[in-house]
């Protein structure tokens, strides 16, 4: 798909107030959400990942196009036709694309990532593109003729592998062909046009040998599994027509398909640019972003506790020495996966060593003694340790334990939370001696209860703080959505003025066509030597030849239009009138009547008037040819009326 700053597009205000309406309106209405279930279950295709706003304003465009008001009716009309879904698919699907959309992110990607890319490879080693979201191919060939610049044409041929996937079968066999025309490759360069392409028919079709190299199928984002071990991956302009959960998800699948050291490159509109864990930014401006390393578990915990002594001798003391800790430890990865439970804490929560390598949340601990999730999401969003006092814990043996919980993010200078460290001490005998003092120190007792007040008090502000800062980050992603809203806009009134376009070319042609039929009429009339008019059923002149002009004394526009017999000629037009009448009611097929008449001069003469019938379309007779003719004087006397 095309990213909407290829060129302006002008809407008109009609279109201004459709695109408002569109924004405004919300999609909570039943029928529509019958409708997507209908699509679902009916046809196989999930439309709840795509923005409503989006999705409902190309789904009402196709609504207007057969001139169906409500939803209900809608999909009753997709359940009677057959071809309909088909027909909304492609309005949904907007397939515009154009080669190396973009020059100078196309020109950035070649300097910070494919040319790395091939550094870091040896002459042997495979190299494997996936362009997702491909349209009709141009992004995939793009990559194909960037890739054989940089590498040579014999190496890309032993070594690449460029896969074009889509949902839209129709656009895919467009790629599968691999033809264009002159406009198409607008922006590819003369050196790479000849380079890569060969012309056959008028048209560009690309290297048949190089063609081999990229393979096209239909792939859905939202429910396929991605393409595995890849090292590009060209996605620009699709994931904006995706709600945001869904864009989470897709990123997700990509960060899986991309090898260690894979790039991703996203289309200008789309900012939700893999941040966090997944992607680290290249060019920021360019959407080009590099795939984050994690690691093996064991590794992420070394570095995230700072451990960075070599030897196996210190490893093992590192890890017996958490074995062995009096305090129960709990290590957690970022993505929320056990890595260690010391002996301590298995004997204290009933956990095993089985349960190393299991999603925490599956585990007990989670949520017992202490609702702990939210307590570890807390950590990592303020990225500080956290504590919780005075847990109480009854054990298998039934005795109550107070302990002190403490989650402290695992960090490493700037980059992201590496993983979690819990904590839980056993504090029962100093509660017990707390409460003994307690007792005997009432005093102190109220003093630390105003400090425990307090602290709350900065919790809270502390909370307030950060859901102030939530709501900021949420108004972000709207006006983010919006602005991808707009550019989904503006790529719709994109190809709505391509289309205006051809059909403007169709008419100009229908002008031209109809301009020479009726320069070759003219120039048959012209060339008879006989003068000819032609007239309708009701006798009224629809041409009048030059030879007429010049024989009667009057100019075709004094002429066009009016009643043949009105006219003041030197003809006795009347005595015509029963040939004419038999010419349009079809009893003759021809009619000459010879008549006595005065040329334009003044001249008498002798004039042969052929009648003939003018048949319509349909074979009906849709007026009269007369032709006339001035009798030479050598035959006028024997051609003279009695």
């Amino acid at each position: 798909m095309i990213a909407p700053d290829d060129g302006a597009t002008e809407a008109t205000g009609d279109e201004l107030a459709e695109v408002t309406e569109a924004l405004a309106t919300p999609t909570a209405d039943p029928r529509w959400v019958e409708l997507l279930q209908y699509l679902h279950v009916a046809r196989g295709f999930d439309f709840q990942g795509y923005k409503p706003t989006t999705l409902a304003r190309r789904v009402r465009k196709r609504m207007n196009t057969l001139g169906i008001e409500t939803y209900d009716a809608y999909q009753e009309y997709i359940e009677l036709h057959q071809d309909e879904f088909r027909e909304l698919f492609n309005i949904i699907l907007i397939n515009v694309t154009t080669f190396f959309r973009d020059p100078e992110s196309w020109e950035a990607l070649r300097t910070m990532a494919i040319a790395p890319l091939l550094a870091a490879k040896s002459d042997s080693e495979p190299i494997r593109a996936w362009s997702a979201g491909c349209a009709s191919g141009e992004e995939a060939y793009s990559i194909a003729m960037m890739l054989a610049q940089e590498m040579g044409v014999e190496q890309f041929r032993e070594r690449v592998k460029i896969y074009g996937t889509d949902v839209d079968e129709d656009a895919l066999n467009v790629a599968r062909h691999a033809t264009y025309t002159d406009k198409q490759l607008e922006n590819v360069s003369s050196e790479l046009r000849e380079k890569y392409f060969e012309q056959v028919d008028g048209l560009y079709a690309f290297r048949k040998d190089l063609r081999r190299q990229v393979i096209f199928g239909r792939h859905d984002l939202i429910s396929d599994a991605p393409i595995s071990r890849v090292d590009l991956l060209v996605c620009r302009n699709t994931l904006m027509y995706f709600n945001a959960e869904t864009q989470a998800r897709i990123l997700g699948r990509f960060q899986f398909a991309l090898v260690e050291t894979g790039c991703l490159f996203l289309g200008r509109a789309e900012t939700l640019m893999a941040q966090g864990q997944m992607f680290v930014p290249v060019d920021m401006k360019r959407r080009i972003s590099r795939k984050r390393s994690r690691g093996t578990p064991r590794e992420a915990f070394r570095v995230g506790q700072g451990l960075l002594a070599s030897g196996d001798h210190a490893e093992h003391l590192r890890a017996g020495a958490i074995e062995v800790s009096p305090v129960a430890q709990v290590v957690l990865e970022a993505e929320g996966r056990v890595i260690t439970i010391n002996e301590r804490a298995r004997s204290l929560f009933g956990l095993h060593e089985n349960d190393i390598g299991r999603p925490f949340r599956d585990l007990q601990l989670s949520y017992r003694p202490v609702e702990l999730r939210s307590v570890i999401e807390r950590a990592e969003v303020e990225q500080r340790t956290v504590s919780v006092k005075d847990i109480e814990w009854r054990g298998n043996t039934g005795e109550v334990r107070w302990l002190d919980l403490t989650v402290t993010p695992v960090l490493v200078g700037d980059d992201p939370i590496r993983g979690m460290l819990v904590t839980f001490t056993d504090m029962t005998g100093y509660l017990r001696l707390r409460r003994e003092l307690e007792q005997s120190h009432m005093e102190l007792e109220t003093a630390y209860e105003e400090l425990q007040s307090t602290n709350e008090e900065l919790e809270t502000t502390n909370e307030e703080l950060q859901s102030t800062v939530e709501e900021l980050e949420t108004t972000n992603e709207e006006l983010q959505s919006t602005n991808e809203e707009l550019e989904t806009m503006n790529e719709e009134l994109q190809s709505t003025n391509e289309e205006l376009e051809t059909i403007n070319d169709e008419v100009r042609q229908s002008g031209e066509n109809l301009n020479q039929a009726n320069r070759f009429l003219e120039s048959v009339l012209t060339s008879l030597r006989s003068g000819v008019a032609v007239v309708d059923r009701e006798l009224r002149l629809l041409a009048w030849s030059r030879h007429a002009e010049e024989l009667w004394g009057l100019r075709n526009d004094e002429v066009s239009g009016q009643h043949l017999l009105n006219l003041d000629l030197g003809l006795p037009l009347q005595r015509l009138r029963p040939a004419l009448k038999a010419c349009l009611n079809g009893n003759s097929s021809q009619t000459r009547v010879t008549l006595e008449a005065v040329n334009r001069r003044g001249k008498k003469i002798v004039c042969q008037v052929t009648c003939s019938p003018l048949l319509g379309p349909d074979t009906t007779v849709a007026g009269a040819i007369i032709v006339m003719d001035e009798v030479p004087e050598t035959q006028s006397s024997e051609l003279k009326p009695s």
